[in-house]
């Protein structure tokens, strides 16, 4: 049997940072996994994750349960039929709406393999201040259908977003467990509560349909041969993704790529890029900015720009082109 978890969050609440905490500090000797979507086709996510000790499955390019569920399905049953899990953990994409998700772990097919417990909701405070945020059908049913709410990002948070936080705590959190946190530093027995919240969630009106074609949303965007470098473009719910992916023996400049991501007129940025000095680890929200150097080298760099609306993509790629150095021998 396998106890299964689902992790959401709006874009950029620090969902992929909390569950590299929990997978740092998992119970010796347990076997996990993580299924993760992203929205856009490029994966990063997976990348963040590696070298966790946990087993990943990524659903790049859509909401993972759409399709009538069908990349979720396939890409949990991958991860059941070959490896034997003590606890899944499953993040959707920011967009991604928790409906779906939650009648497929219910589902009587899975009942002999899987035991749903807590569902966590992890939450940016300063995300209630956005109008544009809190009106989104999915930021809205990601609270609703949450056992556990983790205000994450305290750090951040000025006096106006702990006062929206607990306003909004007072008319809606019902007296459900919330967990005040930064850098997604949370207990990991949370994932041992109970699952307990069965609030039905109306069904979603506007969802981020993945590309044509199942394969395509079950690995992340790759290279062609002899292709240097490509780049994917796409959109959902008035949120538009631009990411690149570049081959293995691409090095670029820190200092000036990270100037290039503060500078990016984007409201958030994830990449994973190789530097003379290491793989860089970025990770921006707003004018949130998060980096780490690692010397376990990834096969490849990818970075992902995600605006609500168009940017200057093309501009933004020229500048990026520019920041690559002599390729490795």
């Amino acid at each position: 049997m396998t106890y299964v978890n689902l992790v959401t969050g709006f874009l950029g609440s620090g969902k992929t940072t909390t569950l590299r905490h929990l997978l740092a500090h998992k119970p010796a000797g347990a076997r996990w996994g993580v299924l993760v979507n992203e929205f856009g086709e490029v994966g990063i996510d997976g990348a963040l994750l590696a070298e966790q000790g946990a087993v990943l499955k990524e659903i790049p390019g859509g909401c993972m349960c759409c399709v009538n569920g069908l990349p979720m399905q396939v890409g949990l049953n991958m991860l059941l039929k070959q490896h034997r899990l003590d606890r899944l953990l499953i993040e959707p994409s920011g967009l991604g709406h928790p409906k779906q998700i939650l009648a497929m772990l219910n589902a009587e097919s899975y009942r002999p393999w899987l035991t749903p417990q807590a569902a966590l909701c992890v939450l940016d405070a300063r995300q209630l201040s956005d109008p544009r945020t809190v009106n989104n059908e999915n930021f809205r049913d990601q609270l609703a259908c949450a056992d556990i709410l983790i205000a994450n990002k305290q750090d951040c948070a000025d006096a106006a977003a702990r006062r929206a936080l607990a306003h909004w705590y007072q008319h809606a959190g019902e007296g459900r467990l919330l967990v005040e946190t930064a850098h997604g530093a949370i207990d990991a027995q949370l994932l041992m509560q109970p699952r307990r919240r069965q609030r039905p969630l109306p069904t979603p009106v506007h969802h981020h349909a993945p590309p044509d074609g199942l394969p395509s949303v079950l690995r992340a965007l790759q290279l062609g041969a002899q292709q240097p470098w490509r780049r994917a473009r796409s959109e959902g719910q008035g949120y538009v993704s631009c990411g690149w992916i570049f081959e293995p023996d691409t090095l670029f400049d820190r200092a000036a790529v990270l100037a290039w991501i503060r500078a990016a007129p984007v409201g958030r940025a994830k990449g994973v890029l190789r530097t003379p000095e290491g793989m860089l680890m970025v990770n921006r929200q707003g004018d949130d900015l998060n980096v780490e150097l690692r010397q376990a080298a990834a096969e490849e760099s990818r970075i992902a720009l995600i605006h609500h609306g168009e940017a200057p993509w093309n501009r933004l790629q020229a500048e990026l082109l520019k920041l690559r150095l002599t390729h490795l021998a």
